[in-house]
């Protein structure tokens, strides 16, 4: 409603506008966040890249979609938010660490998108102080099979949220530094140990929090970037 009022507004006052729904992974960003734009100009020319009244979708290669009309604003509610499939698949396509075939291949495809950096190039170099992002082992045993986890060498991430580091579900993946073991080996049954020796092999993957620094780089901050406030006098 709010979106509709804003370009009626536009409209009303002369200004051409062009609508976009992107990702840092337009740009070769390994990390999805998709996002809504808007620009407006008060000229009479029209955008040379797109008709007003189209939302440009420019996320993900394979998705089916270049453009929606104004008429089809509401996206098709098996598509989510990252432009992936939540229809229901075959009963038994479930693989290691609760993922099914189709997420694999998506995930597969992601990684071999020539197109988008790998992850190596937004990473710090490890160090002492890492050790302060390793998730903590009660994490692991818990919430493991929820994760989402990418090697340096992966071209993808999923968005960050602000409960990134605080909470695990749904908040961000995390960074497996252990690049010479296989997830697989990790996983398979897995589910069958004791928990002493479920930790061990886990504790395998070495597997830590993306830093802040990192985030800012797949944000696509400068790396002269930075935060600070005054100190009252």
């Amino acid at each position: 409603t709010a979106r509709n009022e804003l370009l009626r507004t536009l409209v009303t006052c002369g200004f051409k506008y062009q609508e976009f729904l992107l990702s840092p992974t337009c740009l070769g960003i390994p990390n999805s966040r998709l996002r809504y734009f808007l620009i407006a100009k008060f000229h009479q020319e029209p955008f040379s890249f797109q008709a007003p009244g189209q939302v440009s979708l420019l996320v993900l290669p394979d998705f089916a979609f270049s453009s929606l009309s104004s008429e089809e604003k509401n996206l098709d509610p098996d598509i989510g938010p990252d432009c992936s499939s939540k229809k229901s698949l075959p009963k038994g396509a479930f693989l290691f660490k609760l993922e099914t075939v189709k997420e694999m291949e998506r995930k597969h495809d992601q990684d071999n998108d020539s197109s988008i950096q790998m992850l190596k190039d937004f990473l710090e170099e490890e160090n002492e102080e890492m050790s302060q992002y390793f998730l903590p082992l009660k994490s692991l045993l818990r919430y493991v099979f929820l994760l989402d986890i990418v090697k340096p060498t992966c071209r993808r991430s999923t968005c960050f949220t602000k409960g990134y580091g605080h909470y695990v579900e749904g908040t961000g993946s995390v960074l497996q530094t252990a690049v010479d073991v296989q997830l697989e080996s990790v996983f398979k049954h897995i589910e069958d140990l004791p928990e002493e020796e479920k930790l061990m092999k886990l504790s395998t993957l070495k597997l830590r929090y993306f830093t802040p620094r990192e985030i800012a780089n797949l944000h696509g901050f400068p790396l002269e970037f930075g935060m600070w406030c005054k100190v009252p006098i």
